[in-house]
């Protein structure tokens, strides 16, 4: 096998993997970004990706090929009202952010299940029909060389998302919306005096993060799993909360980072097929992805500063 095989093989699997971790990271960015500590990125994930398997499975009949998408829009929506629950109690009745994003997982799994099991009476959905499956992109996939790595057998989830990365670059850092919301996770009350609304703003900070774990968890749903258990999302939201930090709260560093993670992953699928992992024992590749977050977040966590307020509750006019 030579590299351009192997690279044809490993980069659209990274980028397979890396995608739903790149919606969450981006989710949490905007939050951790406004002064709200979001470790609930699981439960969101777990939210979206149950959302957008049964509204797949009900309405596959009705919107087609479309279907999947219109399944994230909907991931979308239910994650970002779910994580009201989070913006309710850590910013209206600032209450322990961390405890509220713990409650955010246990419920979201509780939740779920619990309607998985009401509505299809076993432990798990039934297989959808209509998920994102691999395309070469048009165009692109004909340039030489290039085109057959990055833009041959792979999803279109996965440009979607390094999109959303620099749509999010921009925002936090090139609008007026960004400049709040740097503001008020650094200096609240700073932000308050100048008029900033610092509740308004970490409100839709905290959606956000909700509708993109949504998002992170419906893509995760319709292109790797094709269905929703208990086991359907495993770590995949602090993963995203690693690739966050790693990514030093950065947009850009985030969807790296996912990056990095994705190839981790990736190679716990694919590495068998790989000349120079096929040797070793399957078990090492399944646990290389955690190892490898662990030493990232070890090697680089003391070097990343988060936000100045973040985790901290803001009382108006308390100055």
């Amino acid at each position: 096998m030579d590299l351009m095989a192997i690279l044809s093989i490993v980069i659209p699997s990274t980028m397979l993997w890396a995608a739903p971790l790149i919606f969450t990271a981006l989710g949490g960015t905007f939050s951790e970004r406004s002064g709200v500590v979001n470790i609930g990125l699981e439960g969101l994930m777990v939210i979206g990706a149950f959302t957008a398997i049964v509204f797949n499975l009900t309405f596959a009949s009705t919107f087609g090929e479309m279907t999947p998408w219109v399944s994230l829009l909907a991931a979308m929506v239910v994650g970002g009202i779910f994580s009201t629950i989070h913006a309710v109690a850590s910013i209206s009745f600032r209450a322990d952010q961390t405890v509220s994003g713990v409650a955010i997982n246990l419920l979201a799994v509780g939740v779920s299940l619990f309607l998985v099991k009401f509505m299809y009476g076993k432990g798990q959905t039934d297989i959808i029909q209509k998920g994102f499956s691999k395309v070469d992109i048009p165009i692109l996939s004909d340039i030489p060389i290039l085109g057959r790595i990055f833009f041959s057998n792979t999803y279109y989830t996965s440009y979607v998302a390094i999109i959303i990365a620099f749509v999010a670059w921009y925002v936090i850092f090139k609008t007026p919306f960004g400049l709040r919301l740097r503001s008020v996770g650094e200096h609240p009350m700073a932000a308050d005096t100048m008029g900033i609304n610092v509740t308004k703003i970490r409100y839709i900070a905290v959606i956000l993060s909700g509708a993109l774990g949504g998002i992170g968890g419906g893509v995760y749903a319709q292109s790797i799993t094709s269905d929703f258990s208990h086991a359907t999302i495993s770590g995949q939201g602090f993963m995203a909360l690693a690739a966050m930090i790693f990514g030093k709260w950065h947009p850009l560093g985030a969807m790296g980072a996912a990056l990095f993670f994705g190839f981790a992953q990736s190679l716990s699928i694919i590495g068998s097929s790989l000349p120079f992992l096929e040797n070793i024992p399957n078990v090492y590749l399944l646990i290389a992805p955690y190892v490898l977050t662990i030493l990232a977040l070890t090697g680089f966590i003391g070097r990343a500063d988060a936000p100045k307020a973040s985790g901290v509750p803001y009382i108006k006019g308390n100055r």
